[in-house]
């Protein structure tokens, strides 16, 4: 699909298979796929910034990286992030990243993975 000109959104998250925890990450996988897919059914661009919390990701550092990677209409934050007590300084970490590294970009955030088109679209017109 061309989407050449089409609003381009990032998508800032965890990666559910590299979450521990004595938990099946599929349902979660399928559910992002799924929340991607409407986007491409709206013909808006977007990409991804999945992480772990495993240890294997230097997250300031893949964060920021994602935000320089282009120009971003909006950027939505996951709800693995947020749902999370454990997580508020993570949270933070990645507000304040967008804030900085993408400045004109709209923050939204989804209430489940597959509403993450939903998210954005409520400030990509």
């Amino acid at each position: 699909m061309d989407t050449h000109g089409a609003p381009r959104v990032l998508v800032i998250g965890l990666d559910p298979y590299r979450v521990p925890g004595p938990w099946d990450p599929a349902p979660a996988a399928e559910a992002v796929a799924a929340g991607l897919a409407a986007f491409a059914e709206h013909g808006v661009s977007v990409e991804t910034c999945l992480f772990g919390l495993d240890g294997s990701d230097d997250i300031e550092a893949v964060v920021r990286e994602a935000l320089q990677a282009g120009r971003w209409d909006c950027v939505t934050v996951g709800g693995g992030l947020r749902h999370s007590d454990d997580q508020v300084e993570l949270l933070e970490l990645v507000v304040n990243l967008v804030r900085r590294h993408a400045p004109d970009a709209a923050i939204a955030f989804n209430s489940t993975p597959d509403a993450t088109y939903e998210a954005a679209a409520r400030w990509i017109g």
